[in-house]
């Protein structure tokens, strides 16, 4: 126990050791595991549905687009294929745009409760002046999903080959993540503190979106043979808890690196590191 104790106590002389301890810390305050699978439910039940409401709308020549967009095998795609065939545009008119978008809000709501967590903010409270900002982080990230699935199609013939794509990627990852806890908690902390979650996210996300990307499809492909569309959705669920988790260690993290008292997180919070006055400086005796 004294040697735990020293440990910590050495660790927080250092800025890594502070940001380690604090981030355990906040990974037991949100209770990581289960948030992480909470939120990966409601990504799940609302913006695949959204997805799907968008290349319906586009028109059915875009359901290899969508089945790009989240790694759908052929076997599934051949299943949302004959749903399209047999329904069309008219699966989502107005009443079911309208529901599956208010439905979606259930994600904002959920991202809101964990981001005040978090950022240890009052629970905010649900109220229809707030409908606007849950809409927008929905489709703010449907669209993000497309966006980073399609930016390689422009951008990786550009020479030097691929880094373009790595580069814009990056960027939209910063975006999405410092976007969201932003406009969802009202702009109660500032942009500039959750830019680096935004950064730990999207380096996060430099190693996650190729082994996604790599492994997802077979994964998926696997599943449907044995277990048909269950198979490709608990696939799809677990994939998204990977991301969850990592979006909210993200944040955590990033809690964290803003708010330690070291020169980066006074920079960060403050525009420039808070200096410590020397008696000599300021216009006292010095001692002997």
């Amino acid at each position: 126990s004294e040697r735990l104790h020293e440990l910590a106590r050495s660790m927080r002389d250092h800025w890594l050791g502070r940001i380690a301890l604090g981030s355990v810390a906040g990974f037991a305050r949100l209770d990581l595991f289960d948030r992480a699978m909470s939120l990966a439910a409601q990504l799940f039940s609302s913006l695949l549905p959204i997805l799907i409401m968008l290349f319906v709308w586009v028109g059915q020549s875009s359901t290899e687009r969508f089945a790009d967009a989240v790694s759908m095998p052929p076997v599934a795609q051949d299943v949302l294929e004959q749903a399209l065939d047999e329904s069309g545009g008219s699966a989502f008119g107005i009443a079911g745009a309208i529901f599956v978008l208010l439905s979606a809000t259930s994600l904002s709501r959920a991202l809101t409760r964990a981001m005040a967590s978090i950022w240890r903010l009052s629970r905010p409270k649900t109220q229809l002046t707030n409908a606007w900002r849950w809409l927008a982080v929905v489709m703010a990230l449907a669209l993000a999903i497309v966006v980073a699935r399609s930016l390689g199609r422009f951008t990786d013939p550009i020479p030097p080959r691929n880094v373009w794509t790595l580069v814009l990627t990056f960027g939209l990852d910063i975006l999405v993540a410092a976007f969201m806890p932003w406009l969802l908690l009202a702009n109660r902390v500032p942009v500039r503190q959750l830019i680096p979650g935004g950064v730990v996210f999207a380096l996060a996300m430099l190693v996650a979106r190729p082994a996604s990307e790599a492994y997802l499809p077979l994964a998926l492909e696997e599943s449907a043979d044995q277990y048909g569309s269950i198979g490709v959705a608990f696939t799809y669920l677990a994939a998204l808890y990977v991301v969850s988790f990592i979006f909210l260690a993200a944040a955590i993290i990033g809690n964290v690196i803003a708010e330690d008292e070291g020169p980066l997180g006074q920079f960060i919070r403050h525009g420039r590191p808070t200096r410590t006055e020397d008696p000599t400086e300021s216009g006292g005796p010095a001692e002997s």
